[in-house]
């Protein structure tokens, strides 16, 4: 899975990594899925990850409304856990995912 396992594997495991990256993935990278969630109206949340401040935190509820059942049914299907802990492991991990994504405050340019 490349850069995302050295940041984060040894410290959340696999699962909240392959379910990280296959939504950055899903999403075009990491500057789609800021943009989806900030069309979901979680702006100022993404925005203080990408920041070079605190990060805010998210959860579980607001990631649910961010992405659809479908997709998080079928990508915790995949993962063999439940909708509710991928989306407790994702909301524990993805504020610093994104953080160590854009270093220096910047979402890198797609592809």
């Amino acid at each position: 899975m490349g850069l995302l396992d050295g940041m984060l594997g040894g410290v959340v495991g696999a699962v909240a990594t392959n379910a990280i990256n296959n939504l950055i993935q899903h999403h075009g990278g990491v500057g789609g899925i800021v943009q989806h969630l900030q069309k979901n109206g979680l702006g100022d949340t993404v925005n203080s990850w990408v920041g070079k401040g605190a990060n805010l935190p998210i959860s579980p509820a607001q990631l649910q409304q961010a992405f659809s059942p479908d997709r998080i049914g079928a990508l915790a299907q995949s993962l063999g856990i439940s909708q509710n802990e991928l989306l407790q492991k994702i909301a524990a991990v993805l504020p610093d995912a994104i953080d160590k994504l854009t270093p220096d405050g910047m979402v890198p340019r797609a592809g």
